[in-house]
């Protein structure tokens, strides 16, 4: 996850977040998605359609590997999916990407669609933990 070539062309905050604005922030998954989606960006800018689809997969493939059966899998249909996407959509505008951009971890630009985190290595720190366990 950490990628010290992308370190130079990343934004990085001014602010330093406090351990705990750290936790509060990694406490919620799509919070943490949309920081996992975002820090693998290359720039760290992806529209908005962009980190809601990253955090749509990430959601269903951890999903899909926390279920004990197939037959679950089987069952959700396009019309779940959409319901599902439809409602992180929502919380996504209006309560993660603003409580992130209050805390200075990212900018959301409503004009153009864009999101741009900026690089916060104290956050980094706990983001790469939470993310290996997650995702093992």
């Amino acid at each position: 996850m950490h990628d010290p070539e992308r370190e130079s062309t990343a934004a990085t905050a001014q602010v330093t977040p406090s351990l705990d604005l750290i936790f509060d922030l990694l406490s919620n998954r799509h919070r943490r998605y949309t920081l996992y989606y975002l820090h693998d960006q290359p720039d760290g800018v992806a529209t908005f359609e962009e980190v809601l689809d990253g955090v749509v997969t990430l959601q269903e493939r951890l999903a899909e590997s926390e279920s004990t059966s197939s037959a679950d899998a089987e069952t959700t249909t396009e019309t779940d999916r959409k319901q599902r996407q439809r409602q992180i959509q929502t919380e996504l505008q209006h309560t993660h990407l603003p409580k992130l951009e209050d805390a200075g971890i990212l900018e959301h630009d409503h004009r153009s669609e864009t999101v741009r985190y900026w690089s916060q290595p104290s956050l980094e720190e706990w983001l790469e933990h939470a993310q290996h366990k997650e995702q093992q």
